[in-house]
This record gives structure tokens, sequence and C-alpha cells, in this order.
């Protein structure tokens, strides 16, 4: 501790330098092993502060807005790098900082400098000293960490961050939005199927015959193949070929012959044997195809974990997360023929687990996914208003949003149950973030619910937050095939695909009459919010453990807008008469 104490002060008095990060201690859970050996190497990357941002963040807005004549204008990937390029000073400064430290082997992409260098060379550069750390009760990888870092004046101005440095992370279970997820034997899953051919069945499990059934959606694509629909898989998570086409077989026998692509990136396997799980991604590929067919499908295989900090939820942390960073990155540099115009990913943290910085930078990566005319659907979670409910910063009771769900610039999916009516289900998970304001395209839909609470939860939340989540879909059994077996899973990880292949749907249309995609979805889904049935009934349900809290605490869903449910569940229907006039849903 008392070593803790002297590097933070020393990191604070460097005159020259200003303090980019800063911990007070070694996070709860870790512990210090040793100090790093100067010859030992570590690899670090610089985000560089984007010359025109605001004026970037400006543009989108224009072309999201329904209203406005620029809308649906996309930006090509060099007119988006005109955007977040770094001025010249400012790459140049950088480079010269490093070279200064015999680092000359930068790798300098537009906005980010990436290198590897000694612990001594490190350590000098950023006015610190590096250790080696691992989670207190022995187990995991080690880790090599600071505790805190500075970096001169003169480059201060032009850098966001620098990472891995103050982050801690352990890689150890997935953190993917499946609530729950059930193997069956072959009398309950052949009882199921019978069950669910008809609707009164969709009540007891999930097919895509009951998703299309109940959100009315009768339009298949003719000429789908320029439309491509991708999802994210991390954490050995890999989609199987044979399970895909068993699930063709019996449940969408129309795709039969249909197959799928996968991309490698930052290491990412396609490994059809592994004994890592693959329910996430069977689950995402499988109900894509089931709702969007024929339109191709693209699975991105990531590999490499992502910044942690530990919390009382993730103490050691008994999750992790992903490598958002590097998966950007690579999606940002595809050409504009190759870029997907709909993204699935159903992973996510808790919000106050994941360093500011790193969450704004994450987040304005999705901003520009958006101005290129790609949506981006996440899963908003699965632990209600929270599980623990504990603020970091001083053990008070608090909700816990979700991340990347809390970014603006995503379209977060709750999850619902039941089909006569639907209903929020208790795990879909809402809230308000504590990183991002609220944007202006929900003010009109979420204060209503904020007067209906009134000062009901006031001292757990930010009222003034981006309010998660946006809309919902089924999120409860949905039958997957899963290494073989006919498979129950629950969670907004089945919600999200739905949405996905929804979007992917009314993009086919509308390129027939010569239209864009959709692209960043919010202000258009805001703008039209009678194209979602509301769902009234059921609540989010978390925060169990809070003595404060009594029996746990509850977004209820309620008339209009509300933290579980967002703005409701889709009208196909309505929503491709919005979006491609026209073109007849059948």
């Amino acid at each position: 501790m008392i070593r803790s104490i002297l590097l933070v002060a020393a990191v604070a008095s460097v005159a020259s330098a200003r303090v980019m990060d800063r911990l007070a201690a070694v996070p709860r859970g870790w512990e210090t092993v040793r100090r790093a050996s100067p010859g030992e190497t570590v690899s670090l990357r610089i985000a560089l502060k984007q010359q025109r941002s605001d004026a970037l963040e400006q543009a989108v807005l224009e072309i999201s807005d329904p209203g406005h004549p620029k809308y649906g204008r996309h930006l090509t990937r060099d007119e988006l790098r005109s955007y977040t390029a770094p001025s010249e000073s400012a790459t140049l400064a950088v480079t010269r900082w490093l070279d200064d430290h015999n680092i000359q082997s930068a790798a300098v992409e537009n906005d980010w400098v990436s290198f590897s260098t000694t612990v001594e060379n490190a350590s000098n550069l950023l006015k610190t000293d590096f250790a080696w750390y691992r989670n207190a009760d022995g187990g995991g990888e080690l880790k090599l960490r600071t505790l805190g870092y500075s970096v001169p004046d003169e480059v201060a101005t032009h850098i966001d961050l620098v990472q891995p440095t103050t982050r801690f992370g352990q890689p150890v279970a997935k953190r993917s939005t499946i609530f729950e997820m059930h193997h069956l034997d072959a009398a309950a899953a052949n009882k199921i199927k019978l069950a669910a051919g008809a609707a009164d069945g969709c009540n007891m499990t999930i097919t895509p015959d009951c998703l299309k059934w109940l959100y009315d959606i009768k339009y298949t694509p003719t000429d789908a193949i320029e439309n491509t629909i991708a999802f994210a898989s991390f954490l050995e998570q890999y989609a199987r070929y044979d399970d895909f086409q068993t699930f063709q077989s019996k449940y969408v026998p129309e795709a039969q012959g249909q197959n799928f692509t996968v991309e490698l990136v930052n290491g990412g396997l396609d490994d059809q044997k592994s004994w890592h799980d693959s329910g996430e991604a069977n689950l995402d590929i499988q109900y894509i195809l089931g709702v969007s067919h024929p339109i191709p499908i693209l699975q991105y295989s990531t590999g490499g974990r992502g910044p942690l900090i530990p919390t009382k939820t993730q103490p050691t942390p008994p999750g992790t997360n992903e490598p958002y960073l590097e998966w950007l990155t690579y999606l940002l540099n595809q050409t504009d023929d190759k870029i997907p115009k709909v993204i699935s990913v159903s992973y996510g943290e808790e919000e106050q687990s994941i360093p500011r910085d790193y969450a704004v930078k994450v987040c304005n990566m999705f901003m520009q996914l958006g101005a290129r005319g790609v949506s981006v659907i996440f899963a908003s979670g699965d632990s209600g208003p929270g599980t623990h409910c504990i603020r970091s910063t001083d053990n008070s009771t608090y909700f816990e949003p979700t991340f990347p769900a809390g970014c603006p610039y995503v379209t977060s999916v709750g999850a619902t149950f039941f089909t006569n009516p639907e209903r929020a289900i208790g795990f879909s998970s809402g809230g308000f973030s504590m990183y991002h304001p609220r944007p202006k395209w929900q003010r009109t839909a979420v204060e209503p619910y904020l007067r209906t609470i009134g000062d009901t939860y006031a001292p757990y939340f930010d009222p003034r937050g981006r309010a998660i989540p946006d809309i919902a879909a089924q999120g409860s059994n949905f039958n997957v095939i899963d290494k073989g077996w006919d498979s129950l899973l629950s969670g907004t990880s089945a919600s999200a695909p739905v949405i996905a292949g929804i979007v992917g749907l009314l993009n086919a249309a509308r390129y027939t009459q010569g239209l864009p995609s959709l692209g960043f979805l919010n202000p258009w889904l805001y703008n039209n919010s009678d194209a979602f049935t509301d769902i009234v009934v059921g609540a989010g349900v978390g925060c169990r453990k809070r003595k404060d809290l009594g029996h746990g605490a509850f977004w209820n869903a309620t008339v209009g807008w509300d933290p579980v449910t967002g703005l409701g569940t889709p009208k196909f229907g309505r929503l491709l008469e919005l979006a491609a006039p026209g073109v007849a849903n059948a």
C-alpha cells in the first residue's frame, strides 16, 4: 500500500507532465505480485485526439435525422477519415516524443499509434512504474499494469488515452447476455416443436415461425446478395456449421443450402470442434437466418480481451469484456463495399466496470459506424436494474447500467416473453447511463416516464443519462441447435439478433427503391414510435441483495417508453411502410 501511495504521489508531482489517469490504490480484488523487470516487453496503443470530432457528431445527427435534408447521406470511408484524422502537428508531436524514448517502430493508423517497447522505456515515457498483478485469490493469469501515468504537457493536448495501463482485467468466463440455457432430450424437444406449430405454442418456446407471426413479418427479399447482416463473436464462441444446417432443416426449411461467412479479427478462430461454449454464436446466427433469410450472414470471430476495472459484481472478475477497440478498428478500415450495414452484438458489462475514457472512445467508434450507414444493435443485458447494485467509488447503493448498450449511438434491445399480450421479462436490463447524457431524440419519450416515477429510486440513478433500452423483442425460450442438441436459450442475447434480422429486411426493401441503408437508427425509431407495440405489463427486476431496497428494485413496464422494454416491440408492417413506402409486406 505504501508503494502504491508513493507511486501516485510521484505521478502527480511531475511538474512538466499532465496526469492522464490515476488510481488511488490497487483495485479491490487484486494484489501486486512483483515489480516488472526493465527488459520485459509491453505493448501499448495511444488514441490521438480527432481534429474534427464535434463536426463529425453534428454530421451524424444530420444524416440520421429523418427531418433533415441530409438524411441518409452516409459518409464514405475516406470522408469519415477526414473527420477523425488527428492534426499533423499532433501526429508529429507524439511520434517525436516516442522517438526521444528510443521507440522508433510505432505504427500510425489515422488516430491510433501502436507500439511495443521495454518496461524501462514505457516507465520513462509515462513517468510511472509497471508491475505484475494478479487476482487476490491467486487465480488467473498475471497482468502487467500501472496505477497511474502522465505524459508531457506538449503532447497531453493531443492524446485521449494510452491503454492498457491502469485497466485491470482477467480472461475467464464469458459475459454474453444469455440469461439461461437448457439442453433438451429427444422427447422434450419433439413435444416443444409440436406445440410451437400453433400460435398458442409460442408461449412455450420461440421459433422463427413464432417471431414472424408475432411481429407480422411476411416480406421476403428476392435479391439480397449485396445486403449483409453481421454479428460479433468474442471469447472463443464459434457458430457451428453442422448446427446451422440442422436448424435450417428443422425450423427454416426454405433456407436449406444457405451458409455463412466467417472473418477472423485480432487472432480469432473458426474452431468447429472447440470445447468452448457455442450457444451464443449459434443463437445469433440461427435467428438472424430465421428472421431474414435469404440475406447473407457474416460472423466476426474476434480474439483477445479488453480492459476491465473490477467491481463488486465482477471482483476477480468472474467475467471479461471484449476487445472492442481492435474489432472496431478492423470494421472501420473496411472498404465501402465490404462493410455490413447491420451488426448484432450480444455482449456487455457493467458500465462502471469500464474506464470512462475507454467507454467514450468506443462509443465514438460506434458513432463512426453510424456515419457510414451501419446499424449497430446491442443486447441491453440480463440483470434488470442491476445485480449487486453497488457503486464502486463509495460502496453506496446504485443501479448498474450496461456497456456498450449505454452508448447513444447503438440501438439497445430489451426482452419480452408471452404473446397475448407480450410482457416485460424480469431479467431485461435497463436504466440510465452514468457516462453518456441523454440525447435530444430521447427526451420527449423518456421524460414522461421520469415524471411518472417521481422520486422513486432517485438516489440510485442519474435521470439525465442516456436511457436504456430503445426497443425490445422476444427473449425467452428460443429453440436453438447447439452441439447437436435441441436447446432452449433465454436472454437479451436472443432479442438483439431478431431486431438485426428485421433491420436487414427493411434495408433490403429500401434497396429495391434505390434508397440507402437505415444506418444509425435511434432518431428514426423515436420519430416513429407508433411502429412499436407498447408493452405495459411486467417489470425488470434486480438489486435483490441490497437490504435498503427491501425485496429488490423494479423497472416497471408502463404506457410509453420505459427502462425495461423501451418503445416496445416491432410492428414489421408499419416499419416497412415507413422505411420503404410502396413495398408490400408479402
